[in-house]
């Protein structure tokens, strides 16, 4: 008690000590005296012992001296420039702006410019947001450890806050973690953050589709349809109580694949026609490619390869002209697997081994696990048709290494599938039988989480 007592004191001092110093360099600034800052209604003795930080003055003094001084009560007492704060969300929005047109390096750049000043003059709630637009920008940039920590930082900065404002910071990292090959600590973030709103009874429609939508993705790659599902259809029916164009569209491209899971594919078709049409008129140019990029698939699975091919190299176009690497892979993986059912296999293994070539190491357990893992399987399956068999076997071990810890359950009993049909085509029963095994110990538990049963549902 004693030291808290302590620290609070010194921190007052430390206050007052700030305002008299600041009305020392502006009284000397305007070449004023004592006696002239003071009077009529002070006089140069309360001046000396304020500028010397021996008292506080009061509010009314604060407001007399201000208006004195040429600056705002606000700007006097804690040092604050006027206007900064709202100059700050200013350059905030032009930055989300710029980062909305793909331009994710240059509005790093003026985030961390921004972020600096916040950090200068103590505007925290300016700092955390600047701190998950960056995260925002590492995403784009495939910078997943940059982003993880400028997430975690927000939430740290936002301990303190109602659970909604921390929302935005806990999805970010996810999907970092998600995009890592993280599957199930993913899951694990977002559902825990959908229990405590729900326990907490905070109906923050908002929230819960931002959390929602976000969880789709990684209950796909683990093969948890239901809970998928579950999600999408709740994120559809807050939709109606949503303001926010930007997340009516995000939740739109999450549900989407969703509904391609179900076989629902023209109301997936409608929902991403309906994300587009907003991101075009917020001109938010990389979620717009990802629609493309979604279309493309929902195509796919249609079988209308031709226009999946169509829409998997705009979205390719867009994406690799804004230096989006990361995401660019993950389409070159998608247009590639198109590519091969079309019979074009060795355009195919050349965009493949091109993507890996130029990524190098990038692209690996740290950088996207389960899509390196999908390049290695479709290498692996060209090779397989075109009678390979010693490389398509390296390329699916490869593509296993990659998936082992993923939690992405159906990709790698896929993955032990394609692996144990092989080695028994060879007469190597032994290990294509423990190959399926593998497979199947995957597989024994799908669609579950490290929290064991979903989330819970609102009683609202």
């Amino acid at each position: 008690m004693a030291t808290s007592s302590t620290a609070k004191g010194e921190e007052r001092a430390a206050e007052t000590g700030g305002i008299g110093r600041r009305v020392q360099r502006l009284r000397a600034e305007l070449g004023l005296t004592q006696r002239q800052l003071a009077e009529p209604e002070y006089t140069a003795a309360y001046i000396s012992t304020l500028e010397s930080g021996k008292v506080r003055p009061s509010e009314t003094a604060l407001r007399f001296l201000a208006a004195r001084l040429g600056v705002s009560v606000d700007e006097l007492s804690t040092g604050r420039p006027a206007h900064l704060a709202t100059d700050l969300r200013i350059r905030l929005t032009d930055a989300c702006q710029m980062l909305g047109a793909g331009d994710a390096a240059d509005a790093a750049e003026l985030l961390r410019e921004l972020l600096a000043t916040a950090e200068e003059h103590g505007f925290q709630e300016e700092r955390a947001d600047a701190l998950v637009a960056l995260g925002d920008c590492a995403l784009d940039l495939g910078e997943l450890a940059e982003a993880r920590d400028s997430f975690e930082a927000a939430e740290e900065l936002l301990a303190g806050e109602p659970l909604p404002r921390r929302v935005a910071a806990i999805r970010g990292r996810a999907v970092a973690h998600l995009l890592t090959g993280e599957l199930r600590y993913s899951c694990y973030l977002l559902e825990s953050a959908i229990d405590d709103l729900n326990r907490s009874g905070l109906h923050d429609p908002d929230a819960l589709v931002l959390l929602h939508s976000a969880a789709i993705a990684p209950y796909m790659d683990m093969g948890a349809y239901a809970r998928a599902a579950q999600s999408a259809e709740l994120a559809l029916s807050l939709a109606p109580s949503i303001s926010d164009p930007a997340l009516v569209a995000r939740m739109h491209r999450g549900v989407a694949r969703a509904m391609i899971a179900e076989g629902r594919t023209a109301e997936a078709e409608a929902s991403l026609a309906k994300a587009q049409e907003l991101y075009r008129q917020l001109h938010i140019r990389t979620e717009l490619a990802h629609c493309h990029w979604m279309r493309g698939y929902v195509r796919a699975q249609a079988g209308d390869l031709e226009g999946a091919e169509a829409e998997l190299r705009t979205a390719r176009d867009m994406l690799a002209s804004k230096r989006a690497q990361l995401f660019t892979a993950q389409v070159d993986v998608e247009l590639a697997d198109v590519l091969r059912r079309l019979g074009r296999r060795e355009e195919a293994a050349e965009l493949l081994s091109g993507t890996l070539d130029s990524l190098g190491a990038a692209l690996g357990p740290e950088r996207g696990a389960v899509h390196a893992a999908g390049a290695h399987r479709l290498l692996g399956m060209i090779a397989d048709e075109d009678g390979a068999g010693e490389d398509a076997e390296l390329h699916y071990c490869q593509a296993l290494s990659l998936l082992e810890h993923s939690g992405a359950a159906g990709d790698l009993a896929d993955i032990c599938r394609l692996l144990g049909d092989l080695l028994r085509r060879e007469g190597r029963i032994e290990a294509a039988l423990d190959a399926y095994r593998t497979g199947l110990g995957h597989r024994a538990a799908p669609g579950t989480t490290t929290l064991g049963t979903g989330p819970a549902q609102p009683s609202y």
